[in-house]
């Protein structure tokens, strides 16, 4: 049995991380602000402790006698300082407690630009420098980014799959599930070392192919809308706090910009040898929540 620190463990990204190390009898620890919106995971048999992930005195002690970490930037984090921040302090911490395995979810694709100021790449160029044993997972876009109030409400009430990605563009749409799958096989075998791993789905529809998927699940017709970066901002401000969507709008505006942009998915063939994990399909996920999205 492992015991796991597990970063953002409370949230969609890190819950599936949670759920499979109880799975594969391994004791999972989640850091939370909040022990209150995990009571499910604690009474699954998680191991929850209070505290801020932002601070390091906190850190050090929870990062004693671990065997492995799971780490994850949280979507909504304030600022790219404070995520460079964060990503230091717990490889920091992690490095001096004599943890084996760090265990990264990057949340996304890590320039190849050592000198890039993105905070993954930041990140990354601390974590390499370190003293850690590590993997790193770097996904392409979320499945469950559907539930989020920039897409399922105008599934359910007007029949648009709306998401700020242009109609032409191929995206290897990815479940939460099945990152935490792999980031768990990854924890687990401790021969895959200080290697980068490029993930996505096993399909790659553009929208209007995505939307045809949709409407065959829910039995009514579905459009898909390419949002403007605009509306995706806008909406998370609302719920999020003024300010909080502009990092995420300025991604997409950049992405909708570039004549040549980076591909959005990748042939899992090798990470999938390398880590032997079922993977989720479009359909089958459309159908789990098929009742959210009517």
């Amino acid at each position: 049995m492992l015991k796991v620190l597990v970063y953002g463990g409370t949230g969609s990204q890190a819950r599936p991380t949670v759920k499979h190390l109880l799975q594969n009898r391994h004791q999972p620890i989640v850091l939370t602000r909040n022990p209150g919106s995990a009571t499910d995971l604690a009474a699954k048999g998680a191991k929850l402790i209070a505290g801020d992930i932002n601070d390091p005195d906190v850190l050090i002690p929870v990062h004693q006698n671990m065997d492995a970490v799971a780490f994850l930037v949280p979507a909504f984090i304030g600022s790219s300082d404070e995520a460079v921040t964060l990503g230091k302090n717990a490889i920091d911490a992690a490095a001096n407690s004599g943890v084996k395995r760090f265990i990264w979810n990057a949340s996304g694709p890590i320039p190849d630009d050592i000198n890039s100021d993105d905070p993954k790449r930041v990140i990354f160029n601390y974590l390499e420098k370190s003293s850690l044993d590590w993997a790193v997972f770097e996904p392409t876009t979320y499945m469950e980014n559907w539930l989020g109030p920039w897409t399922e409400p105008s599934v359910k009430n007007k029949n648009e799959l709306t998401y700020p990605v242009l109609d032409h563009i191929r995206i290897g749409w990815l479940a939460s599930e099945d990152v935490g799958k792999l980031v768990v096989a990854a924890t687990e075998q401790q021969d895959i070392s200080r290697q980068r791993f490029e993930i996505s789905g096993i399909e790659a529809p553009v929208g209007p192919e995505l939307a045809k998927i949709y409407s065959q699940v829910l039995g009514r017709d579905i459009r898909y809308r390419a949002m403007t970066p605009e509306e995706m901002g806008a909406i998370i401000d609302q719920v999020y706090g003024v300010g909080s969507g502009d990092r995420i709008a300025e991604l997409y505006r950049q992405e909708q910009a570039d004549p040549n942009p980076e591909p959005k998915y990748h042939d899992m063939t090798e990470v999938l040898e390398t880590f032997p994990v079922q993977m989720t399909n479009i359909e089958a996920w459309v159908r789990k929540h098929a009742e959210v999205l009517s």
